[in-house]
């Protein structure tokens, strides 16, 4: 089908844009944002995403002060016009590609409104592709970029307004093929090793740069796939270079060390030393603040979980009280965190997102779903750290 981008010289196939390259049923195209203060007090998430050949298109809203995290849920047949971003009242636009976004959720029965403008201060930043097999089938193949900015607008609950002005923000949008939506058929893949998943994400900003960090580990604390960068940010989205900014340094060696709350997989502080290639060191702390379950926007949700179909058009309402969840149950193990950083001369606040399921011998997990064992890390055993270099690359969740 002919759509509007198709006028456009932008074909990387011989097929129309909004036609998949490949007819893998779980390609996607998806935006995520996030946005919260150095007071550590709230943090609020959005998810979008699009699934072409599932004819699937879903939105999440959601947002955590305290114990509490509302969320609101949609899911629409998939527009063939991929500039169409609306599902019922919530809306992706994009104002000026790379600088400008606003995210908008008009008035609904379920009493969650907002209107809420990115600015883009740094580059996006391309990280490493994720790739994935399960038996000699191709799970995940994605390209992805990371980009800091800051907030301005409004949110409500309820009828109770939140100003957003200048909040910190951090976004990233990831497209390709990786799970998504109801199971495929047929008989299951045969693990070809052991299950489990240490992922940790690291976006921060500084007084005037930002960095960049993750990292997936396997099961012995070796990592699979790393990055770690620092770009300059800018005042103004016009001041900042085009398609390669010469400030960004790439990182040629970070290690890390986690503590966790006990009885759970939830960071409460951790430690990095970023090493440039010139070899200079940047050490810096984090303690954790306001959690964020990703569920709230899709992630491992058993109902609403990415690429899912639900219906035409369906909306929902959800509320999670974050003092009765169990944080060991799977949908709860994948968590963000405000993260407020410290350095020798500058402070810094950003997300420290991790995903922890199986045993990582670095952190003292031992079965699949346990919990430190006391506060602070788990046992004696060297701290998990990211090493120089990069092994064969996997998922990104």
């Amino acid at each position: 089908m002919i759509t509007r981008f198709d006028d456009y010289a932008i074909h990387q196939t011989a097929l129309p844009v909004n036609e998949p390259s490949q007819s893998d049923r779980n390609f996607y195209d998806r935006y995520f944002f996030s946005g919260f203060d150095d007071t550590g007090d709230y943090m609020f998430g959005v998810g979008f995403g699009i699934y072409p050949n599932r004819r699937v298109m879903d939105g999440h809203f959601s947002i955590a002060m305290g114990h509490r995290q509302v969320c609101f849920h949609a899911s629409r047949r998939a527009p063939k016009d991929r500039t169409d971003t609306t599902i019922g009242p919530f809306s992706i636009q994009v104002e000026e590609p790379l600088e400008h976004l606003r995210v908008k959720l008009e008035p609904n029965e379920h009493g969650i409104e907002c209107d809420l403008l990115f600015t883009a201060n740094s580059l996006p930043n391309q990280e490493p592709p994720s790739l994935m097999h399960d038996d000699g089938h191709l799970i995940m193949h994605t390209t992805r970029f990371t980009q800091m900015g800051r907030w301005t607008g409004w949110l409500s609950i309820d009828g109770e307004r939140k100003d957003i002005n200048h909040a910190y923000a951090v976004r990233d949008r990831s497209w390709g093929i990786r799970p998504v939506g109801e199971p495929q058929g047929g008989a299951p893949g045969l693990m070809s090793g052991e299950p489990g998943v240490y992922w940790l994400w690291n976006p921060m900003h500084w007084a005037n740069t930002c960095t960049h960090m993750g990292t997936y580990e396997d099961r012995d604390g070796r990592p699979t796939q790393i990055s770690a960068d620092t770009l300059p940010t800018y005042a103004l989205p016009e001041q900042i270079p085009e398609h390669v900014d010469p400030g960004r340094v790439a990182m040629r060696g970070v290690t890390h060390t986690l503590n966790y709350a006990k009885g759970t997989r939830y960071p409460t502080s951790a430690t990095f030393k970023l090493t440039a290639p010139d070899g200079t060191e940047t050490d810096y702390t984090l303690e954790t603040k306001q959690k964020f379950l990703t569920k709230g926007i899709g992630y491992n949700h058993a109902s609403w979980g990415h690429g899912m179909w639900k219906g035409e058009l369906v909306t929902e309402r959800e509320e999670i009280n974050l003092n009765e969840i169990n944080p060991l149950d799977y949908p709860n193990i994948h968590i963000q965190q405000v993260a407020i950083g410290t350095q020798a001369n500058d402070s810094g606040c950003g997300i420290l997102e991790s995903l922890i399921i199986g045993r990582h011998a670095p952190s003292g997990f031992k079965d699949f779903f346990d919990g430190a064992e006391q506060l602070g890390r788990p046992d004696d055993k060297p701290p998990s750290a990211v090493r120089r270099g990069a092994a064969s690359l996997v998922q990104r969740g």
